[in-house]
């Protein structure tokens, strides 16, 4: 209890920020619908959402480093309260695509905000008690933030309003807590190359990892629609998704943890191409069916980003665990940055079931790297502890604690 309670001001902030901008996603692909943008604009702007995600994990290190983590987190949410609040000012696809990368700077920037801040205060001793309490209260507000949609109505100023009000909220717990503010750290370097060194079969699951959880975030809600649900159960078809892919994290880390991971990461992508396969068939099956979907395709596609880095960090030595973090948020922002587009023109040209097809693809491609991977190296022991791991942040790596020898 003691805690939560020191941590109270942390988490409150990841509620408000998960509110504000985990919603903003889905009720810009209903609003482009509502305004009758293409569904390529659409997918843009989802892309466009990555690249500013891309930017933050770049540069909120460098400005936590020169102006300390407070400011640098106002700095980061205010970018994305005015990445929200002038949508229905500017009505315009292009103009929207390049105020989503203004959300996407928010969330990578803010995030690696409260995960520093995090792991600059506890103790290897609160560690994983402390991790496990901010797990539950994110994926409890991306929860939230999916049911939101239900209520508020696309493109109208009060839906974008009161996002923009939840972003700001979340300036008020970080900014008048009476908790003194870490010391300001020394940036990581980006190194790319790093990832692939350690773990080329960890560095293509991110990027597989990437390009399937945004094809869905940022373009799911058009395939729902496409698929006959309603406007109003988009925020159920989402959160299903959501539900699905928390559900399966431990019983799945506990099975990373006790073999090779890489036997676990093919047996996953195995099973995540079933699920598109049934996606696809439940699809014109009724509501229940297609949220059903949703959920089985959750459980085999997002534990993905949490089995490849941990994978990877079995390979990493001590003082490599935060650049390789980094390098890893990397390649996932790569393969995301490109995906929604993708997936939104596959969608216009072949129909709602080519963004599965094109994500079942995808991991056929990881399926077969890693058989490759398994017969270039033997597994390596002992293993780093599996951890779900947020996709936000530069010091994620600093969760591993134990380091076996690379191999």
């Amino acid at each position: 209890m003691r805690l939560l309670i020191s941590f109270a001001a942390l988490f409150l902030s990841v509620v408000f920020l998960q509110l504000g901008t985990g919603s903003v996603a889905p009720l810009d692909a209903l609003s482009g619908v509502e305004l009758g943008f293409s569904k390529a604009e659409i997918g843009t702007m989802g892309s466009a959402h990555f690249f500013g995600f891309f930017i933050g994990c770049w540069w909120a290190p460098r400005l936590i480093g020169a102006v300390g983590h407070s400011r640098a987190f106002g700095a980061f949410t205010a970018s994305g309260t005015i990445g929200v609040i002038a949508h229905m000012m500017i009505v315009d696809p292009l103009a929207w695509a390049g105020l989503r990368m203004l959300s996407g700077l928010c969330v990578a920037g803010a995030y690696t905000v409260i995960e520093a801040w995090l792991q600059a205060k506890v103790t290897n001793e609160t560690r994983g008690r402390a991790m496990g309490i901010y797990r539950v209260v994110d994926t409890g507000g991306s929860l939230a933030a999916q049911l939101v949609i239900g209520v508020l109505t696309p493109a109208a100023y009060f839906s974008y309003n009161m996002l923009a009000l939840l972003c700001c909220a979340a300036l008020l717990p970080m900014l008048v807590s009476k908790a003194e503010e870490p010391g300001m750290p020394l940036a990581p370097r980006l190194r790319p190359g790093l990832a692939w060194q350690r773990s080329p079969l960890a560095a293509l699951g991110v990027v597989v990892s990437g390009v399937t959880s945004a094809a869905f975030r940022m373009v799911g809600p058009i395939y729902g629609l496409e698929v006959g649900l309603t406007q109003d159960m988009i925020a159920l078809f989402l959160a299903a998704f959501v539900v699905g892919g928390a559900l399966v994290q431990f019983p799945l880390g506990w099975l990373a943890d006790r073999h090779d991971r890489r036997h676990v990461l093919i047996g996953i992508s195995v099973v995540a191409i079933l699920s598109c396969a049934v996606t696809i068939a439940v699809s014109g099956m009724g509501t229940v069916a297609v949220f059903a979907g949703a959920a089985f395709f959750g459980a085999t596609t997002m534990p993905i980003y949490s089995l490849s880095t941990a994978h990877a960090h079995d390979f990493a030595q001590d003082d490599e665990r935060v650049e390789l973090s980094a390098a890893l948020m990397f390649l996932y922002a790569v393969g995301a940055i490109a995906s929604p587009a993708a997936a939104s023109w596959l969608i216009e040209a072949y129909g709602p079931s080519a963004m599965f097809v094109f994500i079942a693809v995808i991991h056929v491609l990881l399926i077969g790297f890693g058989i490759l991977r398994m017969r270039a190296r033997p597994s390596v022991g002992p293993r780093t502890p599996y951890i779900y791991t947020p996709r936000t942040s530069f010091i994620a790596g600093r969760l591993f604690r134990r380091t076996p020898r690379d191999g």
